[in-house]
């Protein structure tokens, strides 16, 4: 069963929620993955991408939320993006549905890395992650907005990083370790859109500050082989967060 759930008025504010059958544990309701899809933070990329995730999750047992937000072109930007990923996740907290608000994870795809990161570190929510995973993320956005090489339009986003540095330094997840979830970092060594280095220095610098992070490195696999259920790359990532979610 998937239902589409508003959590704010603008039509980008709503969430797909992808329910196994049953009530969940012996009625203790299912664990849930919150999803933010990727796409360079435009607005013609929407969660659609993840749908084939969140049905494979489903039918492992694991509901998904898989969550649109504003993002370039649709009313996105610092702090609108960000307050989205809040209020989405925070959203499960009131859905009349059989899910347990103890056992939820957050996972976003390339731009959406950085949002579930941001979302599951986040000190003052409604909804407390217990891991997150970033699929081939945007993981240090002050990076990314210096590297033309990066396909990713977060200087749109957030604007010039050095004339907005406090805005950065409050959305940027690398900025602000430790996050205090269990976090796996899943990357291919044949990504061609986001370099295999920015997840290294990501690690590193999480290590350091204390948190428990893996980077999983898939061979052979592109960017996108993420967004395939069938791919070593998701299978990772699945297998992950039926560990950290006791599902």
């Amino acid at each position: 069963m998937v239902r589409t759930i508003a959590y704010g008025p603008s039509p980008e504010q709503v969430g797909d929620l992808w329910l196994p059958d049953g009530d969940g544990a012996g009625g203790n309701g299912f664990p849930v993955v919150a999803i933010w899809h990727g796409g360079g933070f435009v607005a013609e990329v929407t969660r659609v991408i993840m749908e084939g995730l969140a049905a494979d999750l489903r039918d492992h047992g694991i509901a998904a939320w898989n969550l649109e937000y504003r993002r370039n072109g649709s009313g996105g930007g610092w702090p609108q993006t960000f307050a989205d990923a809040a209020d989405g996740l925070d959203r499960l907290a009131s859905l009349d549905a059989p899910v347990d608000l103890a056992r939820v994870a957050t996972l976003g795809f390339s731009a959406g890395g950085p949002v579930s990161l941001w979302a599951a570190g986040r000190g003052d929510a409604a909804v407390r992650p217990v891991a997150a995973v970033s699929q081939a993320g945007v993981v240090d956005l002050d990076r990314v907005a210096r590297d033309d090489g990066t396909d990713c339009r977060v200087v749109e986003l957030l604007g010039d990083p050095d004339e907005r540095r406090e805005d950065y330094a409050r959305a940027n997840p690398a900025e602000r370790l430790p996050l205090g979830v269990p976090l796996l970092l899943v990357h291919g060594d044949a990504d061609e859109n986001v370099p295999l280095e920015m997840q290294r220095e990501f690690c590193r610098r999480a290590t350091a500050a204390g948190d428990d992070v893996e980077l999983r490195v898939i061979p052979g696999a592109t960017h996108f082989a993420h967004n395939d259920p069938r791919s070593e790359a998701w299978r990772a990532a699945r297998e992950w967060l039926q560990a950290a979610l006791g599902a």
